[in-house]
């Protein structure tokens, strides 16, 4: 029965999403019936003109046919234009329209005063379309958003809100629905499409024990999970969080031009003023209604509006392009700003390593096998909490596991413990030479993370540790490089010559290993002071938080990456990928090119027909193509940038 009650609930939940899309598409077609009658109209009446199809159709008709058809369009501009007078903004685009198109009327010219105010509208129409489509891209991610939750409770599974789910409660997910926490799988294994979450389409295939997160979609078989993180915690609502407050962050170059179109507006209507006066005092056969006709034509000319709405639709479609491959911006200021950089410092554990460190040799040079060399060693590293611990542990041995005692940690050197009654020193160089044990020479040519082990204070081997490239590692330094980034420099916490190893293995500029995070800190901050110097820094971990705050732009991975270290960064790489930093480069530089092409595109074409129309070699027409033309093909150039393939 409460099986029943769930699938009636999400066919309800279906049914409504259905209603509400039919809904907005019958919205949406409603919006553009005031322009097609407009139109309608007006081809009709330009028809009655010029063909003089109806001998009647002149003085009051004709006056009273274009005041219908002017209506549809024109009321709705000239309202907003009274609306913003009443809050003390009187120059806006909305008032130089209504002048413009009431001042044709003023003087007879009917058919360009409706066709000025159409075209106007109907460029309007797109323009809110276009950021509609923009910001829909970006808000697509909230489709992702589970709005249910299989919980057990009460000795059975029943749907909640996710919001009411608390941490370490279990979550039944069914093929096919978005898990609605982050937690851990506690099924065998999972296929996932993690698409929402890191713009990776191809599905991931994870064991048990394994992080699952919020937004995902379960592909195969029934799965359960413990939740690990409050909704309002999770991945998806963090993302959501982040790419919906980062259309609220303007660049420098739209808060500019915000500016600039408020002090541009007045001037225009003030030169459009003189334009009727002036030429009353010079020009000898002055004809008041050409002199106002002029001045029209420059205030239509003038209407700053495909820069005021082409230039924040670059920008969402930069910040929906980006989030629609697995990479956040926090503001359109940060794409800007990745447009300047040139020089990327990075972490190596985590960014370009895997950050999961697997037994590369053991050297046991003991009287034990190796199957009891690597007990005692397990025996030992059970009670330790390093990451190298862990690794050591997944080493597959039979059932008869050895128990340590009597364990205390040396700082900065190891382990000591008793196992089997003998004594055990696990650690570094230090912690042998300390106890008096010699070790062999061998061991100073290692470069790997090196775990030595003594048994009752006889030196009895070594394990080799060591951290795992990502498969991108290279490709992303490469394309960095191509990206004309001048310096790439690694800094890690990890030992100087395995950072060595993997700056060359990668061909990195200059590498520096041993690093606390204030070295790092120091490290940047020397870097900053070399002139001309933009510096992006990349990293995951708490550690990393310092410097992403102090760096010109700070990047962060977000799959593996801590809180900390999220929160902090200006741009998250969702897929944990390096080779996304060169496409984060690349679409901020593309997103800029084409704000700065609708700029140049806007004010070269309306200073040329300014001109023309202030010697009355231009008409209402070519006015019409200025504005409204101009702002449709500026806004067809932004639109490119949610069309652009980015791989």
């Amino acid at each position: 029965m409460k099986k029943n009650k769930v699938n009636l609930r999400d066919l309800q939940k279906r049914n409504a999403s259905k209603q509400n899309n039919t809904k907005a598409i019958s919205i949406g077609f409603k919006a553009y019936l005031p322009a097609i009658f407009s139109f309608i109209t007006l081809i009709a009446g330009i028809a009655f003109d010029y063909f003089d199809v109806f001998p009647f159709f002149k003085g009051w008709l004709r006056i009273v046919w274009y005041t219908v058809a002017y209506i549809p369009v024109g009321l709705p501009v000239i309202i907003e234009g009274w609306n913003s007078i009443k809050k003390g903004d009187f120059f806006t685009e909305f008032l130089l329209m209504s002048i413009a198109t009431l001042g044709a009327f003023a003087i007879g010219e009917y058919p360009e005063g409706v066709a000025v105010m159409l075209f106007y509208a109907v460029g309007e129409l797109f323009q809110n379309a276009a950021v509609k489509r923009a910001k829909g891209n970006i808000k697509a991610l909230l489709d992702a958003r589970p709005n249910s939750a299989l919980v057990y409770r009460n000795e059975e599974f029943i749907s909640v809100d996710p919001e009411t789910v608390k941490i370490g409660e279990k979550i039944q997910v069914r093929v096919g629905e978005k898990i609605p926490l982050d937690g851990t799988l506690l099924s065998k294994k999972a296929s996932l499409n993690t698409a929402a979450i890191t713009g990776e389409s191809k599905p991931d295939t994870i064991a048990n024990g394994a992080k699952v997160f919020a937004g995902s979609i379960n592909l195969d078989g029934v799965i359960e999970i413990e939740a690990t993180k409050e909704f309002k915690d999770s991945s998806i609502a963090r993302i959501l969080d982040m790419v919906q407050n980062a259309t609220a962050r303007k660049s420098k170059t739209e808060l500019f031009i915000r500016k600039f179109a408020r002090i541009y507006t007045p001037i225009v209507v003030f030169l459009a003023i003189c334009l009727i006066v002036l030429p009353y005092f010079f020009v000898s056969d002055y004809v008041f209604r050409d002199w106002l006709y002029r001045a029209l034509i420059f205030l239509v000319i003038s209407c700053p509006c495909a820069l005021v709405i082409s230039i924040p639709l670059g920008y969402f479609g930069g910040l929906g392009a980006a989030s629609r491959n697995g990479i956040l911006f926090k503001g359109a200021s940060f794409l800007d700003a990745m447009t300047t950089l040139n020089t990327v410092v990075m972490d190596k554990t985590g960014t370009v390593t895997k950050g999961v460190f697997k037994i590369k040799e053991i050297v046991n040079s003991s009287a034990f096998t190796e199957a009891e060399f690597m007990q005692y060693l397990m025996a030992m590293e059970k009670k330790s909490t390093h990451p190298i611990a862990k690794a050591i542990l997944e080493y597959k041995t039979d059932d008869s596991y050895l128990e340590a005692t009597e364990v205390s940690e040396v700082a900065g050197k190891g382990i000591k413990g008793t196992v089997n009654g003998k004594t055990i020193l696990v650690g570094n160089k230090a912690l042998m030479t300390s106890n008096g044990i010699e070790v062999p020479s061998e061991t100073d040519s290692l470069v790997e993370s090196i775990v030595m082990i003594s048994v009752d204070r006889k030196f009895s081997g070594y394990v080799t540790i060591a951290d795992e490239l990502k498969e991108d590692a290279q490709q992303a330094i490469k394309h960095i490089r191509e990206s004309g980034i001048s310096k790439i420099i690694m800094l890690s916490g990890d030992k100087d010559s395995i950072t060595q190893q993997v700056a060359i293995e990668l061909g990195i500029d200059w590498a520096k290993g041993g690093l606390l995070p204030e070295d790092k800190l120091n490290e940047v901050e020397e870097l900053k002071k070399l002139p001309d110097t933009k510096i992006a820094f990349i990293g995951d971990g708490i550690n990393d938080a310092p410097v992403l705050a102090a760096s010109d732009v700070g990047i962060a991975m977000g799959g593996l990456g801590s809180d900390v270290a999220i929160e902090t960064a200006d741009v998250i790489i969702q897929t944990d990928q390096p080779s996304k930093i060169a496409m984060a480069i690349k679409i901020g530089r593309s997103t800029r090119r084409i704000v700065w092409q609708n700029i140049v595109l806007a004010f070269g074409v309306k200073i040329i027909v300014m001109i023309l129309g202030a010697m009355g070699m231009a008409t209402m027409w070519e006015a019409v193509f200025a504005d409204v033309g101009v702002a449709l093909l500026a806004i067809l150039n932004a639109v490119r940038l949610q069309k652009m393939k980015w791989d």
